[in-house]
């Protein structure tokens, strides 16, 4: 006599793309581990390498890995953008860009790591709906500024490889924004929601108390 019962093969389909979003917040949890997360922190502090082309890339490519404020910042796009086109990772591209130069020519902006950690406080807002999307646009472009800020003084193709790296490591981290983070945004509750909106707000004042108070 056939079971009236559905026989279960394996984990339902949404398991694994939740595992591995839990892998990514486990990851952005160890990030936080490293000390003045509002800090420049970059590969060639940490190697104490010589500028250059090779050097540049390399830092620019590790340089958002290094900065939990800058991570968990590209990481909140997948959750307040998982219903909107891939249009805004263009957009935030862009944002990013300009705020690459901007930070080259005004290297000297007052309040900018400031503004960095505030950013996280808006994310947390965004992220329970009380402020729109569409404001995480310019807040990326300050973002971009403190991420140039490593490179003053630098020749220009180390520059340009520098900024290349940056393109390519938040390109990815964009990528990874719009498919793991989105997904796991697209079943969480409200209840997640509201707890992930918490932690943004939370870790965002952490931050700008260390920026105020070195």
């Amino acid at each position: 006599m056939a079971s009236r019962f559905p026989v279960l093969n394996g984990p339902p389909p949404s398991a694994p793309r939740f595992t591995v979003a839990l892998v990514v917040l486990a990851l952005v949890a160890l990030g936080l581990l490293i000390p003045e997360p509002a800090a420049a922190h970059h590969l060639m502090e940490l190697f104490r390498l010589t500028p250059g082309p090779l050097a540049g890339l390399l830092s620019g490519l590790g340089h958002p890995l290094l900065g939990p404020d800058h991570l968990l910042f590209l990481l909140s796009v997948g959750l307040v953008a998982w219903s909107r086109p891939w249009g805004w990772v263009l957009a935030l591209l862009a944002a990013g860009l300009g705020g690459n130069a901007l930070g080259l020519l005004l290297p000297q902006l007052p309040g900018l790591e400031l503004l960095v950690a505030l950013s996280l406080v808006a994310t947390g807002l965004v992220v329970a709906g009380r402020w729109p999307a569409v404001v995480l646009i310019p807040l990326y472009v300050f973002h971009g500024a403190a991420l140039s800020g490593a490179v003053i003084g630098w020749e220009a193709t180390p520059i340009a490889c520098y900024l290349l790296g940056l393109l390519v490591s938040q390109s990815l981290l964009l990528l990874l924004a719009f498919t793991v983070v989105r997904d796991w945004r697209s079943i969480a509750s409200v209840q997640a929601i509201n707890l992930v909106a918490g932690l943004f707000i939370g870790l965002g004042l952490a931050f700008s108390w260390t920026a105020l108070v070195p």
